[in-house]
């Protein structure tokens, strides 16, 4: 607050020398300042002040200099950027097994043994199953793709395009083998969205990446189509699906690569009217009561779904679960009343629940052993037949 000087007590003040000057007097000393004194306080108090003003100096003159190598820099940066991202993929594709991709001027997309690059390195128990794909734009630029919920359609797809995409902008991919004709563009129909901030609703979102696809989609695209249709009623739903189908396979400016992934299993009529599609599944294996899901992309169609189990998965209540399977059934069979619902859809209060035909993707042995034991005629059992189910029953629990 006071600046520097030098303080000397009242009973020494006799011996301060002549050229000192007093400043401040205290009750028991004073305070005097020499003429060093004041300039080295000048220079301390001053010092911050001058210390930005020379830092700023310092600062223009480096940004004058480096301006001056504007272009150089940037040369330079932009050569690093590329190195940094070439040097990212190709630690990616030693790490993870991917393979070399010959990309031509061609219309045929071949992959051999396909991963999805993100799926594929998550902690999945059952491991990553690969798939081929083979796509061109004769007999098989449509392939219309079923199979149950959850078996993996939608993850197949994708992969197929994570795959052109890498291997146009010049990595390698996850594969163990591929030749990708050329894409223009890759145009996209997958999940659910609404925009009701623009009184758009959930089917109206999935109707205009339709229209856009359809409107700007050329023989050089390649086009995934996930379930389109489901937003609205299923015959209105089966019917646009069908129709956009057929536009994609018949439209001069169009005939474009697509995977068309769908639960309208009736679409797979479209291979016999249609020379450029085919159908093909995802595979699963029934054992007992159980679904054992393969992962594997199969020649051919299905015409099951098991939505109900996944609900069931879901944790929808067992009442409703088990009268959906009831509906179900008879949906199947085609068994409709005089006006047109389904025959259990009617059932009386306490009428008993017939059995379902829909395998479960989850029971265990233990449940399906009780289930068995409950369901079991022991009247109608010899002796032998009940001994040798006991020993079944015995040995399935024990695994």
């Amino acid at each position: 607050m006071f600046g520097y000087y030098i303080e000397v007590t009242k009973s020494q003040t006799s011996a301060v020398p002549a050229e000192y000057v007093r400043k401040q007097t205290l009750v028991n000393a004073e305070r005097y300042i020499n003429e060093e004194l004041k300039e080295y306080e000048q220079t301390v108090l001053h010092a911050e002040e001058k210390r930005r003003d020379r830092e700023y100096e310092l600062f223009v003159e480096i940004r004058e200099r480096i301006a001056g190598q504007i272009r150089r820099i940037q040369k330079s940066a932009s050569a690093l950027a590329d190195l940094d991202a070439i040097t990212s993929l190709a630690e990616v594709a030693e790490k993870y097994n991917y393979c070399r991709p010959a990309v031509d001027d061609g219309d045929a997309i071949e992959i051999r043994d396909g991963r999805h690059p993100v799926v594929e390195r998550m902690p999945l128990a059952e491991g990553f199953v690969p798939n081929d794909v083979h796509l061109d734009r004769s007999g098989n630029r449509l392939l219309i793709i079923t199979g149950p919920n959850m078996a993996g359609k939608s993850t197949y797809i994708r992969q197929v395009a994570h795959i052109v995409i890498l291997a146009q902008m010049g990595s390698f991919v996850p594969a163990a083998e591929a030749r990708i004709g050329l894409v223009d563009r890759v145009f996209t129909r997958v999940g659910a969205a609404d925009i009701l901030a623009k009184g758009q609703s959930t089917f109206m979102v999935e109707m205009t990446e339709v229209a856009s696809i359809l409107r700007n989609a050329t023989p050089r695209s390649l086009i995934l189509l996930d379930e389109v249709g489901r937003g609205t009623s299923t015959f209105d739903g089966l019917s646009i699906a069908w129709a956009v189908a057929e536009h994609i396979h018949d439209a001069a400016q169009l005939g474009s690569r697509t995977l068309f992934a769908t639960h309208y299993h009736q679409l797979t009529d479209l291979s016999l009217t249609r020379e450029g599609a085919a159908n093909y599944y995802i595979a699963v294996k029934e054992w007992g009561e159980r679904i054992i899901f393969l992962r594997k992309i199969m020649k051919g169609a299905t015409n099951r779904s098991y939505g109900i189990q996944v609900a069931r998965l879901a944790g929808v209540p067992d009442e409703v679960i088990g009268r959906a399977k009831e509906v179900l059934e008879n949906l199947e069979k085609g068994e409709l009343d005089e006006v047109g619902m389904p025959t259990l859809a009617r059932r009386k209060k306490g009428e008993k629940r017939p059995a379902t035909g829909q395998l479960s993707l989850f029971a265990d042995d233990e449940s399906l052993v009780l289930g068995e034991i409950a369901s079991t005629d022991i009247n109608a059992l010899t002796p032998i037949e009940a001994m040798n189910l006991i020993a079944e029953w015995k040995e399935r629990i024990k695994r």
